[in-house]
């Protein structure tokens, strides 16, 4: 899980790579960026109260969390039509069990959710605000995603080697010093008992 920051209009909001495998982007900073609202709660809880929200988070929910309480929705969308009803994010997981929102304390704290419903909030926030972040994010997971890939390549380049090293090894043991091949240490620096294996070939 990797906390990384896209930039709108010189305002910073995070997101979060990789938590249940997917992309989580904060809600809170995208009122702070795109309504200058100090009042960030209030604002999540203005469009959580809606009941066109609640049937979008309900059908989210059903296609990606098996563990989802979908019972709860009728008896929160019934309350939603009173002028008192308050629906948090704390509240609505606990509740139904969702997980497309999540409340995070701490460092990078706030109100996060899922790719999907964060775009769904931005556009009930501000159309030209949301765009701008589409946007971003999307050049932000390319990055990330050019990023993994090296890092695939990387490994992958440690296994092959590591797998060229165990063959070498059993073709020089009757030449060699070294009676075993080490595999954690050959993972750990494969480059120095490569060496020692041709030197130990050529001077056998």
């Amino acid at each position: 899980m990797a906390v990384r920051k896209i930039n709108i209009d010189d305002s910073e909001i995070s997101v979060i790579f990789g938590l249940h495998d997917e992309d989580y982007i904060c809600l809170t900073d995208m009122v702070k960026a795109g309504d200058n609202s100090d009042r960030t709660n209030i604002v999540i809880q203005n469009w959580m109260r809606r009941k066109d929200t609640i049937s979008y988070l309900g059908v989210w929910e059903n296609l990606h969390n098996p563990d989802f309480k979908s019972i709860e929705i009728d008896a929160i969308k019934n309350a939603s039509g009173t002028n008192r009803f308050i629906l948090t994010a704390k509240e609505w997981i606990e509740r139904t069990g969702a997980i497309g929102i999540i409340a995070k304390s701490g460092r990078y704290g706030g109100t996060y959710a899922h790719k999907d419903i964060a775009y769904h909030f931005g556009m009930w926030l501000s159309l030209e605000f949301n765009l701008p972040v589409v946007k971003e994010f999307q050049r932000l997971k390319e990055e990330e995603q050019k990023a993994l890939g090296w890092s695939a390549k990387r490994e992958l380049a440690s296994v092959e080697t590591l797998k060229y090293l165990t063959r070498y090894s059993n073709n020089l043991i009757s030449f060699s010093p070294i009676q075993s091949i080490d595999k954690s240490q050959a993972n750990i620096n494969g480059e120095w008992l490569y060496r020692n294996y041709v030197y130990d070939a050529a001077t056998a």
